[in-house]
């Protein structure tokens, strides 16, 4: 059970992660959405949003550092194991309560606003669940262990795993004796990676970049005047 859920779950769900996305952009460009639903209600949008998607940049930033630089760099530099985790706990912990409020805002929003429930698919239903239940437990690991808890470095064992993963050689062992929430953590995690391709999480990589060398879009009043003079190029303001 230990090499399947440490060695061999990953590489099947990253692998889904990435052939996914490129079935999904092959087969299903038009459906590379986040199917907004802000046509149907603004106010509560306007609120839950930015603090679910800063508060998620917030937990994504601390997750790349915690699991992707080994204690040995950040020890090098300067920076004490108290000091580390003293940040990281309570970063995380703001982070991580500013995504999961937000979070419960868009479903309370998504299921309490009837236009916005009729658009909301299965697969939508399920996207929720797992990321939910990946931030909750997630909080419970920041909070009820870290911060006011016995407190566990994970740099020793769930980062070291994830580094291994990726170099591909997987250490299940570390793992298997990791915390039980922080192995629901990252099985939950992997999950959600699984299923990201086929959901609305796919707008994560819509990258607007021709944007910015895209031409001005002039827009012109309807001036009854234009039919009889010769019109000027380039812009002209209303009512000239």
């Amino acid at each position: 059970m230990t090499e399947i859920l440490w060695v061999v779950l990953p590489y099947v769900c990253l692998t889904t992660f990435v052939v996914g996305h490129f079935w999904r952009y092959r087969y299903d460009k038009f459906g590379w959405t986040t199917r907004s639903s802000q046509l149907y209600e603004t106010e509560q949008l306007a609120w839950a949003s930015p603090l679910f998607h800063f508060g998620i940049l917030g937990v994504l930033g601390g997750h790349v550092i915690g699991l992707l630089v080994p204690a040995s760099l950040t020890s090098a530099i300067g920076i004490s194991e108290g000091l580390y985790h003293a940040v990281a706990a309570t970063a995380g912990t703001i982070a991580g309560l500013a995504a999961a409020a937000g979070l419960a805002l868009l479903v309370r929003r998504r299921r309490l606003t009837p236009a916005v429930f009729r658009v909301t698919t299965a697969m939508d239903k399920a996207m929720f669940l797992v990321l939910g239940a990946v931030i909750a437990v997630g909080v419970f690991n920041t909070v009820g262990i870290n911060l006011l808890g016995p407190g566990h470095d994970y740099r020793t064992d769930v980062a070291v795993w994830v580094r291994s993963v990726l170099l591909l050689g997987p250490r299940a062992d570390l793992m298997a004796a990791a915390p039980i929430t922080f192995q629901l953590h990252a099985v939950l995690a992997m999950a959600l990676l699984a299923m990201w391709p086929f959901t609305r999480l796919v707008h994560v990589f819509s990258v607007p970049l021709a944007y910015v060398g895209r031409p001005y879009i002039v827009y012109r009043t309807r001036d009854a005047r234009l039919g009889g003079r010769r019109p000027r190029r380039g812009w002209e303001p209303p009512g000239s």
